[in-house]
């Protein structure tokens, strides 16, 4: 069957995710592997323009890849009538205003989130997109987890009966800097950057609720800055000015409560950095990145609670691994092949810039909550 190409200008590759994720294990895989095989059987086969910042960096990684386009001008990136589709990968502060000229330039729109600071920015970004007819999607990778994939086929097997409470606990410790260099990135950690665990996770955390569970309809969140100092890339120490752990309860339509923990300073005692248990008349399940346990109702043992004497019961070791039973690839590039797909097909993605406002609007009622102390509501979508 016949081959097509389509180039991918990628603003955004020098970074860690923008490298590891979408750069190498999505798009050069999907390249080397002859393309995405489409539902005729032809194939469209990815050839990316990297864009960024330092052009000794672009050239570096371009050389280490066979890409022959780099540059440092998005402005000629964008206006190359050969490359449809604009990939966003940049800190969040920088993602508007290349989105905005990308739409402009007529090109097709897929990025990473947050799609912007603000719900008013990324309603800005949803309607111009819609405006210019571009077919737009935003990355939703945890809903591609081996773990999460599993416990959806749960879902749909009626497994749990009905779902009253979902718990999810996800963070590591982010070294501060100076006795260990941090794992992350420093703009993570000022608020004038685009930083904060609730800006970051709660965008997350939105999809995958609504997409499993229920459309969030309201939050109860405390939002804190744990470590108040840090030090960057250079070894200078600074005033950490975002929050590093939020600590929130959403209420889901159809009555689901999910509490979960989000934090950057946290040690893990868990099998996995992110799990999920969800717990249901008929059964519970607690979900990873990987693997997926559950414990029905007919083998839900009965404890009695007695603090005078030690438990003889090892609560862990009830559990039953659910087996993977097919092979999953990388999450990322899974999201990419069906972007390509809806492209190649000029339909919507279900994972629109949409689907990036309600994300947002989480993250703005999450800080609200945390900042009045109180309940807030979310209104209709």
């Amino acid at each position: 069957m016949a081959t097509r190409n389509v180039r991918i200008i990628m603003n955004g590759v020098t970074g860690r995710m923008g490298y590891r994720q979408h750069l190498l294990r999505s798009i050069l895989a999907i390249r080397d592997d002859g393309g995405v095989e489409l539902p005729d059987g032809s194939r469209l086969q990815v050839e990316p323009i990297l864009v960024g910042r330092s052009r000794d960096k672009l050239a570096e990684i371009a050389d280490r890849h066979q890409v022959a386009d780099f540059t440092t001008d998005l402005d000629a990136a964008l206006a190359d009538e050969t490359a449809p589709i604009y990939f966003d990968s940049q800190v969040t502060g920088e993602r508007k205003k290349a989105i905005l000229k990308a739409i402009a330039a007529g090109k097709h729109i897929y990025t990473e989130k947050p799609i912007a600071e603000s719900v008013a920015e990324g309603v800005e970004l949803a309607e111009a997109a819609a405006s210019a007819g571009v077919i737009n999607g935003v990355v939703h990778d945890k809903l591609y987890l081996p773990g999460l994939l599993k416990l959806k086929r749960l879902i749909a097997a009626g497994f749990f009966g009905r779902i009253l409470s979902v718990r999810g606990e996800f963070g590591y410790w982010v070294f501060e800097g100076d006795l260990q260099p941090a794992q992350r990135p420093s703009w993570n950690y000022r608020t004038a950057d685009g930083g904060g665990v609730v800006l970051d996770m709660f965008c997350h955390w939105n999809y995958v609720l609504e997409n499993l569970f229920g459309r969030v309809e309201a939050v109860t969140a405390k939002a804190v800055t744990h470590i108040p100092e840090r030090w960057d890339e250079q070894g200078k120490k600074y005033a950490a000015t975002a929050d590093d752990a939020a600590y929130a309860i959403f209420e889901l339509d159809g009555g689901v409560i999910a509490q979960v923990n989000s934090s950057w300073a946290v040690r893990v005692d868990r099998a996995e950095l992110v799990e999920f248990q969800v717990d249901g008349t008929h059964g519970s399940a607690v979900a990873g990145l990987f693997g997926c346990k559950v414990q029905p109702r007919v083998r839900t043992p009965k404890p009695v609670w007695d603090p005078d004497v030690p438990t003889d019961q090892d609560f862990r070791d009830q559990w039953e691994q659910i087996p993977d039973n097919q092979e999953f690839g990388n999450g990322f590039r899974a999201q990419w092949e069906e972007f390509l797909i809806d492209f190649d097909a000029g339909r919507p993605h279900p994972y629109d810039l949409r689907a990036g406002v309600r994300g947002l609007r989480l993250v703005d009622a999450g800080l609200r909550s945390s900042a009045e102390g109180r309940r807030v509501e979310l209104g209709p979508a």
